[in-house]
């Protein structure tokens, strides 16, 4: 199999964990890609986003939350729980971090636009949805013995907002922040850490 991906993206970083914690990393090979701008990828997924799953004959699956699906179903133990309430409850704290990471990215484009242009109203827009996941985080009680699919999507967005200095998320949450300190820790975290490279 192959994972085209953005070596910063944190959707690419939930795949990369995940089949880390399932021991699959031995069967992917990575390759950075351009999302957006790479158009040999649009063959592969149409919307000519990253990550981009290939697998060994050929078919592609996207979408980090398809993929993840994917990988997890090749190997126990199994990280995205199988039966309710358990398995809507996980999928909904990794849905609830994929958009937090969604509206990271545009705080991110948005910066990176000239000052003189930034548009207001989608910085506090997107903040606004940050700060209520991360108030959500904060309470939903998060497992530090089990790093299963909430968590990994929760502790790869709270990564990447480091990263890009998105926000000083940590102020107010306590509980998210000892936790995201001691799962940072983890040797799928520090091995799926492009900023250390």
């Amino acid at each position: 199999m192959r994972l085209l991906y953005s070596a910063l993206s944190p959707f690419a970083r939930k795949v990369r964990v995940l089949a880390l914690e399932k021991g699959l990393s031995e069967r992917i090979a990575l390759e950075t890609i351009a999302p957006y701008q790479d158009e040999s990828l649009r063959a592969l997924n149409p919307l000519n986003k990253a990550p981009t799953l290939v697998l060994d004959d050929g078919e592609a699956v996207y979408d980090s939350g398809v993929i993840c699906d994917y990988l997890d179903g090749l190997s126990e133990p199994r990280l995205i729980p199988a039966t309710q309430p358990e398995r809507h409850r996980a999928l909904t704290l990794e849905a609830a971090a994929d958009g937090m990471g969604d509206a990271a990215l545009l705080v991110v484009r948005e910066r990176m636009r000239p000052e003189a242009e930034h548009r207001q109203d989608v910085f506090e827009r997107q903040l606004k949805a940050i700060g209520a996941a991360l108030d959500l985080f904060e309470k939903a009680e998060l497992s530090t013995a089990r790093f299963a699919i909430a968590e990994i999507a929760v502790a790869a967005q709270l990564a990447y907002l480091d990263a890009r200095k998105v926000v000083d998320w940590r102020v107010g949450r306590p509980m998210l922040a000892a936790w995201f300190e001691v799962v940072s820790r983890r040797g799928s975290m520090i091995a799926s850490d492009a900023s250390a490279t």
